[in-house]
C-alpha cells in the first residue's frame, strides 16, 4: 500500500515511516508535518492510507480528518501518543471518518508496538481490497443451553457502524429512553483495546446506561450494549450472547453480518436493523436477512453518510426498508419501539 504520514513530531514520523520501511508490501508515499499539508498533499497524491496524528499545528489531526474525508476520501489510521488520554480527540477523529486508533511506535524499541501498527496496516488492507459479499453466518452454539434470562424483553435494536460511526451513533442514540421491553445492541467496528472506552464515551452522550457484553451475557432492557472484542457477537435461540472467532479472515471484526444474522435467525419479537456510516459492505447481507425475516430495517442515507460504503450496499440489495438521513433515525427508532425522550440534550452537531 501507498501509506502516508501526518506527524509534526520528528522523531515520531520517523518511527512510523520505518514501520512502514521495514515492510516489502507498504511505502511512505509522502510525510507531512501540519494537517494542513496533509490535506494539500492528499489532494496532490492520494494515499491508500493516512498515518494521523492527533495534536498538528493548522489543522488538528481532527479538522484534517474531516477534510480529508470530505475532498479526497482515503482509509484514515489516528496513530498517537497515548490514545487513552485524548479520548474526546479519538472519537471525533472516528467521527470524522477515521477508521481505527493506535499508539504511536517509539524509536529503539517497543517491537511490539511495530507489530500492533502492522497489524491494523494489515487489517485496514484488507478492508480497502474486500469487495466481495460477506460469508458470515451465525456460528452454531455447542453445550448446553441455559433458559432464557430475561423474559420481558419483547423488541430488540440491533444497530450495526463503523467508520464516522461513534459520532452517529451518539447522535441517533441522544436523549432517547428506551422502555424496559426493548434492548439495543451496538456492533461498531473499533479493536477490542479501545472497546470500553468507547463505551464509557458513549455513555456520556447518551441517556441510557451503557455497557459492554461479556461472553455469556444476557440483554437488559433499557440499556445500550456495545460488542467488546475482536470476535463476532453472536446469539443463540435462548438470547444468550457470546462470542466467536469464526469466520477467521473476515476483514470486519466485529462483524455486523454475524450478528444481524443472529437476529434474523433467533429473535421471535420485534427488531430493528439500523445500519450506519461505514467503508465497506458489512452488515448489508445480515439487514437482508432480517428484512426477509420480516423485522423493519434501516439504513442511513448518503448525505449524512462520513462513508457511504455499508449502507450503499444495503440501499443496493434492497435490505433496507427505510433509507433515512441520520437524523430522522433517532425518531423513527422512538415511534416503532414507544420510547421517548429524556431532557438529556442533544449533542452539538459536527462543524
Amino acid at each position: 500500500m501507498k501509506i502516508a504520514i501526518a506527524n509534526d513530531v520528528a522523531m515520531a514520523a520517523e518511527a512510523l515511516r520505518r514501520v512502514v520501511a521495514s515492510t516489502a508490501e507498504h511505502r511512505v508515499l509522502w510525510i507531512a508535518r501540519t494537517g494542513l499539508e496533509a490535506l494539500k498533499l492528499c489532494l496532490e497524491q492520494r494515499p491508500d492510507l493516512i498515518l494521523m496524528d492527533l495534536n498538528m499545528p493548522e489543522l488538528d489531526g481532527v479538522e484534517a480528518t474531516r477534510q480529508i474525508m470530505q475532498q479526497c476520501p482515503c482509509a484514515i489510521l489516528v496513530v498517537t501518543g497515548r490514545p487513552q488520554d485524548n479520548v474526546n480527540q479519538v472519537f471525533r477523529a472516528l467521527g470524522a471518518g477515521a477508521l481505527d486508533v493506535t499508539a504511536t511506535p517509539v524509536l529503539r524499541g517497543a517491537p511490539d508496538g511495530d507489530a500492533e501498527l502492522l497489524a491494523k496496516i494489515k487489517t485496514i488492507g484488507k478492508l480497502i481490497r474486500h469487495t466481495g459479499g460477506s460469508e458470515a453466518l451465525c456460528a452454531n452454539q455447542a453445550g448446553a443451553v441455559p433458559e432464557r434470562r430475561d423474559s420481558e424483553l419483547t423488541t430488540l435494536v440491533a444497530i450495526g457502524a463503523s467508520t464516522g460511526g461513534p459520532t452517529a451513533l451518539s447522535r441517533v442514540l441522544a436523549g432517547w429512553l428506551a422502555p424496559p421491553q426493548c434492548a439495543v445492541v451496538v456492533v461498531q467496528h473499533i479493536d477490542a483495546s479501545f472497546a470500553g472506552v468507547f463505551a464509557s464515551w458513549l455513555g456520556e452522550q447518551v441517556a441510557m446506561p451503557v455497557r459492554t457484553l461479556d461472553d455469556g451475557d444476557a440483554l437488559s432492557g433499557g440499556t445500550v450494549h456495545i460488542a467488546s472484542t475482536n470476535d463476532h457477537l453472536v446469539m443463540d435461540q435462548h438470547y444468550r450472547l457470546s462470542y466467536d472467532a469464526a469466520p477467521r479472515d473476515y476483514a470486519y471484526r466485529p462483524s455486523v453480518d454475524v450478528f444481524f444474522h443472529c437476529v434474523a435467525q433467533h429473535w421471535r419479537g420485534a427488531a430493528i436493523g439500523v445500519l450506519l456510516t461505514g467503508m465497506g459492505r458489512d452488515g448489508s447481507d445480515g439487514l437482508l436477512a432480517m428484512r426477509g425475516a420480516g423485522q423493519c430495517t434501516i439504513a442511513q442515507d448518503q448525505a449524512s453518510s462520513a462513508v457511504y460504503g455499508m449502507p450503499r450496499a444495503a440501499a443496493e440489495l434492497g435490505a433496507a426498508q427505510l433509507i433515512l438521513p441520520l437524523d430522522d433515525i433517532g425518531p423513527a427508532l422512538r415511534g416503532r419501539t414507544g420510547g421517548k425522550i429524556s431532557s438529556l440534550a442533544m449533542p452539538a452537531r459536527p462543524p
